[in-house]
């Protein structure tokens, strides 16, 4: 063993590089965890903010009573091996966290029967159990905080720094579990992986030998408590107030921005990881910084003051964020490197100067409830920022004002521990900073509309910036309304949407007689109209985002479906419906987001169509989008096999305008009929834009062809497939390239005499 600087050996009990390798490690696993049981909450309890917040709340709620409850057990013992301590809590993160995936899989189970039986009791209920499921592992998790103190004095180390190497190893966990243990191992098995990186750091916590015993004073001396307030500036009077700020600040600029990031990169997985991680990083920084700073007598009230000046400056830059994304596309892994550099670039001055309070506070307390007391103010400050900026703020002013708002609450704290110069300056530099913000305000949801369109946008007519997404309702230079959800546009009238109609008429008229129907996903509600138009006695809507329900008045093209009193609009995650819901259906259609947006996977895996079988009627039709411009063959491919899984007779019908798939099937083994029988023809008087030999002509695939074409990989809940799998970078092409290998695929197939397009079509809908 090579001695360190300060005689402690290297790997024995306290040896600065073994404390720091471990926290590292512990990091990177517990933020690859929360990434797990936010993707198992949400098919738990269904997606949406509240399950969100809720997930979120308890998350953060236990990681604070820990931080809080290990500082106290603390309080004045001698700890002579801090880190078997650590290695013990790691234990017990390993295996809650392994526990939890049949605890969610329980819930699961809980939140149908609850839902039937007491639905006001739902959300309570849900709440309750998320506490109960996250408890241990969030408790210990919490609890080491106090413990990197312990270890940063048995190490000659500094608090501020373990926590650095913690929150780095949390930037790479993030975009290790997004990118390579969700993709390859699935969501059990990288369950596992991570327990197995806590057992390691919890054995090689209780195998590092002690360090012999040293003469002589410390090599660090700690500063006593009246020393405190001098040393940081005469900020340490506001310790509390200022470690609950940064908190609120720093995650509450995260669900701001986080909101204009998402319409420019799209709402993908991988784009939500190289957010999170750009945030991480400088936060990871910022801890480091803090001591630097602190050594060379920089007050913190400085700190914040420039923090302050730097999120009002970045915010006009956060704006035009959808503009950057477009002229940075260059295929998978460019692309997130290109969004990863720009994103650090413009969100990571603000970030890591905010990032600098906390470490910065712990490192000047001497106690271990003092270090438990301020990590469990900071968290909480977190968890509140982001509740009051998706909640409060957003629906009130938008993302950018938002931004402004936190800007102006972290330079008021910082005039709040300044004086004389340093205040003057802080508040001039505050004052240019918010004029800069204001004036340079590109008019998001005014003006403009975030995204990149095919067609200029004229007019905004509604706009609302709420908990789950923004959704716009614009019109467009060619005469096209949009319905812009984070940056994803769908047009009321165009042939790039005429699948949507058939999203609606197909199913109804390959079932014999459709009364009851429901449709997941309302949009701009042309799917919803068509089902209504073939005259069912009852269709059920589904809608996720009570917005999009808001604001169909302004599609003239749904034709005010949901004023017609045999429909029933419904505000809930489609899946959680299907789980809740008595109901039987002779039809089920749904046109989700697209399929590699995050939390979207979970329409389309086998799991899903189990349970939308589980809701039809005998003789029961489903449909269900395959959009080919959006999707690699594997993707496309993987769909249509898992449709099949569950409905085996099945048929491919392609729209012959926008050349957009449908899959449309019911339960059994395949058959003849099915195909060639369009038992809803027969009924008369309704008006449709294709003839009946268009509509039979446009099937693509049936039977001996369909079996043959859907022999991919089967999507679940667990491998993750259209969210994770390690083939999406496919899809990082052309529109028009994805579209025609697709399609190209598809009629080499068939055994119709449907001629395949020489080229992708001019109306092809693109990916915005």
């Amino acid at each position: 063993m090579t001695p360190t600087a300060n005689g402690s050996p290297d790997g024995h009990e306290g040896g600065p590089r073994l404390a720091f390798l471990l926290v590292f490690f512990a990091g990177a696993a517990a933020l690859s965890w929360e990434v797990l049981w936010q993707l198992q909450a949400s098919l738990a309890i269904g997606v949406s903010a509240k399950g969100t917040a809720v997930t979120l709340a308890a998350t953060m709620a236990g990681m604070s009573a820990g931080a809080a409850m290990m500082g106290r057990a603390l309080r004045g013992r001698e700890v002579a091996r801090p880190l078997r301590v650590y290695g013990t809590l790691e234990v017990v993160v390993a295996l809650a966290g392994v526990a939890l995936l049949p605890g969610f899989r329980w819930l699961e189970r809980l939140d149908g029967s609850i839902f039937g039986a007491h639905p006001v009791l739902a959300p309570i209920v849900h709440l309750g159990a998320i506490f109960v499921l996250l408890g241990p592992a969030t408790l210990a998790m919490g609890a080491t905080i106090p413990v990197f103190g312990l270890l940063a004095r048995s190490s000659r180390s500094s608090i501020a720094s373990l926590y650095a190497m913690n929150t780095a190893g949390a930037a790479a966990g993030v975009l290790l579990v997004s990118f390579v243990a969700l993709p390859y191992l699935g969501v059990e098995l990288s369950a596992i992986a991570l327990a197995c990186v806590n057992l390691s750091v919890a054995a090689a916590s209780w195998l590092a030998r002690p360090a012999p015993m040293e003469e002589g004073p410390a090599a660090t001396t700690e500063p006593t408590e009246q020393g405190l307030d001098e040393i940081a500036g005469g900020a340490m009077r506001l310790a509390t107030p200022l470690v609950f700020l940064s908190g609120f600040v720093s995650f509450g600029l995260e669900v701001a921005w986080f909101r204009a990031l998402r319409a420019a990169f799209l709402s993908t997985t991988h784009s939500f990881a190289i957010m999170l991680a750009s945030v991480l990083v400088p936060l990871a920084a910022g801890a480091r910084l803090a001591t630097w700073l602190a050594r060379r007598k920089v007050k913190l009230g400085s700190v914040l003051a420039a923090a302050g000046v730097a999120i009002l400056v970045a915010t006009p830059i956060v704006e035009r964020f959808d503009r950057i994304a477009d002229a940075t596309i260059f295929g998978y892994w460019a692309t997130n490197a290109a969004w990863f550099a720009v994103s650090l670039l413009v969100l990571g001055p603000a970030i890591l100067l905010v990032g600098t309070c906390l470490p910065w506070v712990l490192k000047e307390h001497v106690e271990p409830a003092q270090w438990g007391r301020s990590y469990a103010v900071n968290t909480i400050g977190a968890v509140l920022g982001s509740l009051c900026a998706a909640w409060v703020f957003l629906p009130a002013m938008g993302f950018a004002r938002t931004a402004w708002l936190l800007g102006v609450l972290t330079i008021g704290a910082a005039l709040a521990t300044l004086r004389g110069r340093a205040r003057s300056r802080a508040a001039v530099a505050g004052l240019a900073a918010l004029v800069v913000a204001a004036s340079a305000e590109s008019g998001i949801g005014r003006a403009r509309v975030l995204g990149n369109f095919n067609s200029p946008v004229t007019r905004v007519l509604s706009f609302d910036e709420g908990p789950n997404s923004s959704v716009v309702v614009a019109d467009t230079a060619d005469h096209a309304r949009m319905l812009v959800i984070d940056g994803f546009s769908a047009t009321d009238v165009s042939d790039a949407s005429h699948y949507m109609v058939w999203m609606g008429r197909l199913p109804m008229l390959m079932h014999p007689d459709p009364k009851r129907a429901l449709v997941i996903c309302f949009g701009t509600g042309q799917t919803a109209n068509a089902v209504r138009s073939e005259n069912p006695e009852s269709l059920d809507i589904v809608e996720l985002n009570p917005a999009v329900l808001q604001a169909a008045h302004l599609f003239d093209a749904n034709q005010k479906v949901l004023e017609d009193p045999r429909v029933h609009p419904n505000v809930m995650d489609g899946r959680a419906w299907l789980r809740r819901t008595d109901h039987v259906y002779d039809v089920i259609t749904l046109e989700p987001m697209p399929p590699n947006f995050a939390g979207v996977n979970s329409l389309y895996s086998e799991e899903f169509y189990k349970l939308a079988a589980a809701r039809l009627a005998p003789g029961g039709v489903v449909a269900q989008w395959v959009p080919f411009h959006l999707l690699s063959v594997h993707d496309a491919v993987a769909i249509t096999s898992t449709f099949r899984a569950v409905f085996g007779d099945a048929v491919l019908w392609i729209d012959p305008r926008d050349h957009t798939g449908i899959v449309v099937g019911r339960l059994g083994k395949p058959t003849r009929a099915f195909a060639s029988s369009w038992p809803g023809l027969a009924r008369k008087g309704i008006v449709r834009d294709m003839d009946d030999e268009s509509i039979k002509g446009s099937v693509a695939l049936s039977g001996i062809t369909m079996a043959t074409y859907g022999r991919g990989e089967i999507v679940t809940d667990d491998n993750q497939l259209l969210s994770y799998g390690p083939k999406r970078h496919r899809a990082y092409t052309v529109t028009e390239r994805m579209l025609t290998s697709n399609l190209a695929l598809v009629y080499q197939i068939a055994t119709s005499t449907m001629p395949a397009p020489a080229a992708a079509p001019a109306a092809t809908p693109t990916p915005r």
